[in-house]
């Protein structure tokens, strides 16, 4: 079963519709028992980063995220301000992320050497792969994702790396390591990118 983790913080329902299209059933849900009986997570989110991790606290669903993905080592998805919560801490709030990843938040700059740039990062980019996964499987022709987000993702580790993108700075759009992968962009506003990488999470982790 595919849990898509209910904490109160963006649109899920698109997330479980992308996946009704390549014919898999989600369950969307922020109940202890059935995150222990999922197959895989999905932690998706749209929103600040103090408020996402609140929120995890609130419904006390850190724990059992921990034991899941960390212990147990299930597949975990993180999208958006999800692949954000991952990683240790961000610029836009206080609290410690989950720490998944070595990873920082950081926000983009609206001017560098004199060029402006418009912040949030909004709309269609080109990703570049600087590694080999599964995610990215038999998506070949210039990968093309939607992105909208004010803050960037920076992995310490350069291996956990996997793609790559560049606004003003070069950022990590998606990173993976071991069972737990996170991406910037929104598959599910990505067409047959974002189909095809929602299936390749499902069919080969």
């Amino acid at each position: 079963m595919t849990a898509i983790i209910d904490y109160h913080a963006g649109n899920i329902a698109s997330i479980q519709n992308m996946l009704a299209k390549i014919g898999v059933k989600a369950t969307i849900t922020n109940i202890i028992p059935d995150i222990r009986q999922a197959t895989r997570i999905i932690l998706p989110g749209v929103g600040s980063f103090d408020f996402g991790m609140k929120k995890l606290r609130e419904l006390n669903l850190v724990d059992v995220l921990n034991e899941r993905v960390l212990v147990d080592k299930i597949p975990c998805l993180g999208i958006c301000l999800g692949a954000q919560l991952m990683c240790n801490r961000s610029e836009e709030g206080v609290l410690e992320g989950l720490g998944w990843i070595r990873a920082e938040v950081r926000k983009f700059p609206t001017q560098i050497n004199g060029t402006r740039y418009a912040v949030p990062h909004m709309g269609w980019d080109v990703v570049r792969q600087v590694k080999q996964s599964k995610l990215m499987d038999g998506i070949n022709e210039n990968p093309r994702f939607y992105f909208v987000h004010s803050y960037y993702i920076t992995c310490h580790e350069p291996g956990d790396a996997l793609l790559k993108n560049e606004y003003g700075v070069t950022f990590d759009s998606a990173f993976e390591r071991d069972n737990i992968v996170g991406v910037q962009f929104h598959p599910e506003k990505s067409h047959k990118f974002g189909k095809a990488l929602l299936k390749n999470f499902i069919e080969q982790y």
